[in-house]
């Protein structure tokens, strides 16, 4: 007969066993929400077909399979161009780059929460093509695809195929083929060709300082139109005046303006994120963060009816 005591553990055992919890649930892309699932996604490096500026819906191909991949941009989307801040319209048919899916309702890989363009991801992971063989040619240049010291290295060979449309940058200055060498550390703006792996620059940046001279020039152009669009965010509340908005990070231009008491207008917007009515002038009354994101709190000079839950709006702050 077992003693009391060690039946009383396997009790404790199974019991503890029971009360285990259940793995924690992975979040869903939900509408007026900024959800990124990144428990459950996929990153994608392929070639972008088509676009929709209208309706925010595209397709690229997986240049890994050739598969053609239909994809909806999330309102609230991080689109990384030329190294910085985007939106779709600076995006080019054609354009390499990573595309990061999540799964709908139907576990459908559709909506797309980022566009990475390769300058972007060269950029922020500190990494080159470091130049080993150069065939003037025919315009090719094979690679090592790494980090500065070569300690790192992502992919052994890489081919550039230039063409008589690829631009040549060095100290921020157009450049030319025959100035690249052996050993050089260049980054790229690359294009497809239709099918596999292929990579086509457009630009190809022989020195860091022509690659910034490119992101300079973007971010100047992203808060140009953050200013003229307005920042962009969901509607959290709506009821009688008061307004409750979450703004996207990308509309840093103006959320930096914001503080308690801040003079602004504000419209409800479509799913092209245009305003859908004409803007009603307010005033900041509670400022926070959510997440990335800023949350603020409006009291309206008129109705807020047209503002609707989980749909989009555009903030202006008044000029001083």
């Amino acid at each position: 007969m077992k003693p009391f005591f060690a039946i009383l553990s396997v009790f404790v055992i199974v019991g503890f066993a029971a009360d285990t919890p259940h793995a924690k649930p992975i979040p869903v892309i939900t509408p007026g929400k900024v959800i990124i699932p990144f428990e459950k996604m996929r990153r994608i490096w392929g070639e972008l077909i088509s676009l929709d500026i209208a309706t925010r819906t595209g397709k690229f191909r997986n240049e890994s399979n050739d598969e053609v991949v239909s994809f909806t941009v999330m309102p609230y989307a991080e689109l990384l161009h030329h190294a910085t801040l985007g939106d779709l319209q600076d995006f080019r048919v054609g354009e390499r780059a990573i595309f990061r899916m999540h799964v709908n309702e139907k576990e459908e890989w559709v909506w797309l929460t980022y566009i990475q363009d390769e300058m972007n991801m060269m950029n922020s992971h500190k990494e080159y093509f470091h130049v080993d063989v150069i065939d003037a040619t025919i315009g090719k240049l094979t690679c090592k695809w790494a980090n500065a010291d070569l300690s790192f290295i992502r992919e052994p060979v890489i081919t550039l195929e230039t063409d008589k449309d690829t631009r040549f940058w060095k100290a921020g200055q157009p450049a030319k083929f025959s100035d690249i060498k052996i050993g050089d550390k260049l980054r790229t703006k690359t294009h497809g060709t239709g099918s596999g792996k292929h990579r086509v620059p457009w630009e190809v940046f022989l020195d860091d300082d022509s690659l910034l001279k490119f992101q300079t020039e973007q971010k100047a152009v992203h808060a140009q139109r953050i200013l003229d669009e307005g920042a962009p965010g969901y509607v959290d509340e709506s009821s009688g005046t008061k307004l409750v908005l979450t703004l996207f990070n990308e509309g840093e231009e103006q959320i930096k303006r914001l503080k308690q008491g801040t003079s602004l207008r504000v419209t409800a917007a479509g799913v092209d994120r245009k305003p859908t009515a004409d803007p009603i002038s307010g005033k900041v009354t509670l400022i926070g963060k959510n997440g990335r994101q800023t949350q603020v709190t409006l009291e309206l000079t008129a109705s807020t009816e047209k503002f609707q839950p989980t749909g989009l709006a555009r903030l202006w702050v008044a000029q001083p």
